[in-house]
């Protein structure tokens, strides 16, 4: 395969094809780029808005756009379904503008079945691409407005990492940086690796000189962005731990707070525990993803660490870190579990007390080795198991929330309270949030807010000098 590289050529030269394009259309077009999936998924939207903007797209608020772009999410086989139901929509649209431009890219374009499906039974989409050469979308659009009916381009496999590319933040304040891609655990249930490739580091230097980018131009808090973050180093000519890197991406002047995710078990080393104790810029959450209580399910999961190893890493980062807040991801109804296998996952819920959990029932996803698992739990079952866990994690995290209440904390302003004019909503440092009586000109700024009232899974407060 020939090797690509990102130029300001390409820029260049989608630009003259968008002026082309605007010509055609009789007014400048505008662009409407959709996310569905992860962060990672959010951050490439970033750079597929920034690509259209320098280019000389306007912002679409909708898919009335003259150009839409769907970022698209595989990790559910009904998110592959949903987007189907979606096209059928912007036919109808493209057969009364036929000018109209539809963009499929991410995570499904890594799937050569549903390439090909796409390929043969919605011919009006007009660009297809993957994630392993999204730097190429300038090029990608410039042969599709030059002329060139289909342009569809899904490598297998991803060349180089290449993230000096045109960026359009959706807020000023707040970034989310990539420090990683792909992933290399492979857990049972996942088609995460199948389609976004082995796990590959950044170099930490270009890691850093894109931070203090963001910084220079105001943004506050930094994300740390990968598949697995707590395995970053893999693959650099110099080892460096993800413990050493987020120290670093701390010492940067302007940058007030920094998260990452997702970290998984197995990789969360007492290094990185030790930094995040000792670091007051590391915002004290930490979502660490469990998925059952299990230790048999954990390993049919290909999890690699079991009930009573996720329960030691849980007591070592409450005793170092004890206003942390935990949050983690739990599936019910894995192929071949148990009543007691679920139990296993209560336990582990009501000992380590998260305080907010995401919970999912299995789904098969096509493709991975859990899809052909014998010992499919009825789905009366799954239905009352989840309840269930929906009902303890709920009550722990209701009992959970109120212990911060009466501190003054510092809190991120996100901006107006749409449900009440004259109060604004900030996010404090363990990702809850807060309303409080404020201006928009809050927006942005960090400020100290006492929190007056618990309200579900948010406080009310005030703001202090």
């Amino acid at each position: 395969m020939e090797k690509y590289q990102f130029t300001q050529q390409d820029m260049e030269k989608l630009a003259r094809e968008t002026a082309g394009y605007a010509g055609r259309l009789g007014h400048a077009p505008t662009a409407f780029v959709q996310t569905f999936g992860c962060q990672m998924n959010a951050r490439d939207s970033e750079k597929l808005r920034g690509i259209l903007q320098e280019a000389g797209f306007a912002e679409g608020a909708d898919e009335t756009a003259d150009a839409v772009v769907i970022n698209t999410c595989t990790v559910r086989e009904n998110a592959n379904e949903r987007l189907y139901g979606h096209l059928g929509h912007l036919n109808s649209m493209k057969r009364e503008h036929p000018e109209k431009l539809i963009v499929l890219c991410g995570c499904m374009m890594q799937e050569p079945d549903e390439v090909e499906r796409i390929r043969r039974k919605y011919a009006f989409v007009d660009v297809v691409f993957g994630t392993h050469n999204l730097y190429r979308f300038p090029e990608l659009l410039a042969r599709r407005l030059s002329g060139e009916k289909h342009v569809f381009e899904v490598w297998d496999a991803p060349q180089e990492m290449v993230e000096e590319l045109p960026k359009k933040r959706e807020v000023p304040y707040k970034s989310g940086v990539n420090i990683s891609f792909g992933c290399d655990n492979f857990c049972t249930y996942c088609i995460v690796p199948y389609v976004r490739g082995r796990e590959r580091s950044r170099r930490p230097e270009d890691i850093l000189e894109e931070v203090r980018r963001l910084a220079a131009d105001g943004v506050l808090e930094i994300m740390l962005l990968g598949q697995n973050v707590n395995s970053y180093g893999k693959g650099l000519a110099e080892p460096v731990s993800f413990a050493q890197l987020l120290e670093q991406v701390c010492a940067v002047p302007g940058i007030e707070r920094v998260r990452f995710m997702t970290s998984h078990p197995k990789d969360l080393s007492d290094e990185l525990i030790a930094v995040m104790a000792h670091e007051p810029k590391v915002c004290r959450h930490l979502h660490l993803p469990m998925q059952s209580g299990s230790t048999r399910i954990l390993k049919a999961m290909n999890r690699r660490y079991t009930k009573e190893g996720y329960l030691a890493l849980a007591q070592k980062i409450r005793a170092a870190i004890p206003d942390i807040h935990l949050t983690t991801d739990i599936i019910v109804g894995f192929p071949g579990e148990t009543e007691e296998d679920f139990e296993e996952t209560l336990d582990v819920v009501r000992r380590v007390r998260f305080d907010s959990a995401f919970t999912f029932i299995y789904s098969p996803r096509t493709g991975t080795p859990a899809a052909s698992m014998p010992d499919r739990v009825p789905p009366e079952t799954v239905k009352d198991r989840f309840a269930r866990l929906l009902d303890l994690v709920q009550t722990i995290g209701s009992e959970e929330s109120l212990r911060e209440l009466g501190q003054t904390l510092p809190a991120l302003v996100e901006g107006p309270d749409e449900a009440r004019p004259g109060r604004v909503t900030g996010r404090l440092g363990n990702n809850v949030m807060v309303h409080f009586d404020g201006g928009p000109d809050l927006t942005g700024r960090i400020v100290n807010v006492k929190l007056e009232e618990r309200r579900g899974f948010y406080y009310l407060g005030t703001m202090v000098p």
